[in-house]
């Protein structure tokens, strides 16, 4: 009897330490919680939502207030008080109005506000009437801008300490979270779930150590939107990761890293380089391995664009050492060389390449246009004079200057709408709502000479954005085909704002084909695959334009 009584207890202990556990919540969920509360009474709540509040300093305080509760039942009572204290939220009498508007629902996702883990039920009940009866006029902390799809993310305290207490350092965290959770059309696309990021960067922001930490946890933070068009500058990193480096030019192909061009330098110094040499270890460490240190830091939509950046900002041969030892391959033999390196200023940069002509005919009456630099006064000339070509090839490898509007209504009288187009929802953040589909639809129906032949579009890694958008445009034809290799993968426009005291941006317009297809991260699939290859770039060969000239010679 007496062993049953204490099993008996013992069950009840058990029990009630089971229940004790689960009372409980780490820091860590306190945190994630309250990083969501805050981004959603800004964005929802009407009276903080007007700008009513220093939004920056109530979170602030509750950081502090969080830290001292130790139960769930202490958390919610501090939530819900807050909330309370934040004044009454009026019936809503528009927010269920119906509209025939079509919304894209893919980063919406409140479903954490009814998490019974988290939250009691009496702030549940808070939560859904704040969503039930939100700010639907302006908002304090984004507008939308005049005569444009973009938004303004506005009024945001901006704090320029290189190394800001803990506070702080989690305010410019959950800011920017939020920004992405809510205004981000491809939040759905990261490769890391977008809520895994707040708890994986929670702890990281905690724990820096200086400044040069500091930076580096922003600048993995903005790569972790895989946004092409996301960017994070900071002298500490530069700095960091060096400021010398080689006075070469590269490109990469076929897993390698190719040399070509050299650029002088104003010290005269001579190095054992030759254009078309095969790098394939730098102080002992081989492309893969450098390729693999600098990923979490090139924010990028796809590999070839973490690729491309890597070489544009020269990661390859960063250093602060005076010399970096190469191991080459030239002409099939393996060497060793050790070249000094040079900084920016004793670089003498020169164009590698001059400028081709802004349209021109090739043999076999092909026309040829680069759209770099055709201007939209030219379109009309060009086309005159391109007109009674049998193909013409559009050179979108670059950044056009708004001009493919204009070419498509010259070139065909048979409307198309060629995307669509999302921004956000302002009156319901988190939504974002379709453009008037009429507002894509190119093709001019009074067109009496429209173009009779083909076109081809060049693509690759460089055609980013409106060079994106500007393809998409051309492939509306009928007879067009696309040549190349996986483009940038961010179109649309950008948001702009300020994270720890600088300037970055995010894509803020998401951008589909008609029927739904993706162009974010995947790119411009093109219709014949087409990339440089070594030996293509050691005999300074245009591979991409030979394979067009082909395509239309053969038809295949």
């Amino acid at each position: 009897m007496i062993k049953k009584g204490i099993y008996f207890l013992l069950i009840v202990f058990m029990g009630s330490q089971n229940f004790l556990a689960q009372e409980k919540l780490t820091q860590n969920e306190k945190l994630e919680t309250l990083c969501k509360v805050w981004g959603f009474l800004k964005y929802y709540h009407p009276n903080v939502a007007k700008g009513t509040y220093n939004w920056d300093n109530q979170l602030i305080e509750k950081i502090k207030e969080a830290e001292k509760t130790e139960t769930k039942k202490q958390f919610n009572k501090m939530i819900f008080e807050w909330i309370d204290g934040l004044g009454k939220v009026e019936i809503c009498k528009t927010c269920n109005e119906k509209n025939d508007k079509k919304n894209f629902l893919k980063n919406f996702d409140l479903n954490w506000t009814d998490d019974e883990n988290i939250f009691t039920k009496n702030v549940i009940e808070k939560l859904n009437f704040i969503e039930e009866n939100r700010q639907t006029g302006t908002q304090y902390y984004v507008n939308s801008i005049p005569n444009t799809n973009q938004i303004n993310l506005k009024n945001e305290i901006i704090y320029n300490e290189n190394f800001p207490e803990i506070n702080i350092r989690l305010t410019e965290l959950f800011r920017y979270w939020n920004l992405v959770e809510y205004f981000f059309p491809y939040k759905y696309q990261t490769d890391l779930k977008w809520n895994d990021v707040l708890k994986e960067m929670i702890p990281r922001f905690q724990n820096i150590k200086n400044e040069t930490e500091y930076q580096f946890a922003l600048l993995e933070l903005v790569t972790k939107v895989d946004d092409s068009h996301a960017s994070y500058y900071s002298k500490k990193i530069e700095e960091s990761f060096g400021l010398q480096y080689l006075p070469t030019k590269v490109k990469f192909a076929d897993n390698k890293l190719v040399i070509t061009h050299l650029y002088e330098n104003k010290l005269n110094l001579k190095y054992d380089l030759e254009i078309g040499d095969i790098i394939t270890k730098i102080d002992n460490k081989t492309i893969s391995e450098i390729i693999e240190f600098y990923k979490k830091y090139v924010p990028a939509s796809n590999y070839n664009v973490k690729i491309r950046n890597m070489i544009y900002q020269n990661y390859f041969f960063r250093t602060n050492n005076e010399f970096l030892n190469l191991e080459i391959e030239r002409k099939g033999k393996v060497i060793t060389v050790k070249v000094p390196t040079l900084n920016n200023k004793n670089l003498v940069f020169q164009s590698t390449k001059n400028e081709d002509s802004k349209w021109k005919i090739l043999d076999n009456n092909i026309g040829f246009v680069n759209m770099k630099i055709l201007e939209k006064e030219d379109v009309n000339k060009m086309y005159e004079e391109l007109k009674n070509t049998k193909t013409i090839i559009f050179d979108i490898r670059n950044y056009p200057k708004g001009t493919a509007k204009s070419i498509m209504n010259l070139l065909s009288n048979k409307p198309n709408q060629f995307c669509d187009i999302i921004k956000p929802d302002l009156s319901y953040p988190g939504k974002f709502q379709y453009e008037d589909s009429k507002n894509f639809i190119l093709g001019n129906k009074e067109n009496n000479s429209p173009y009779q032949g083909k076109i081809i579009i060049l693509v690759n890694e460089t055609t980013q954005s409106h060079a994106e958008f500007s393809t998409m445009i051309l492939q509306t034809f009928p007879n067009s085909k696309v040549i190349g290799s996986q483009t940038s993968g961010a179109d649309g426009n950008v948001s702009k704002f300020n994270l720890a005291g600088k300037p970055t941006v995010f894509t803020g317009l998401g951008v589909f084909y008609p029927d739904g297809k993706e162009t974010q991260r995947i790119g411009i699939v093109p219709d014949i695959e087409v990339k440089p290859t070594v030996k293509g770039l050691q005999e300074n060969r245009d591979e991409v334009l030979e394979r067009a000239l082909e395509y239309i010679k053969y038809g295949k």
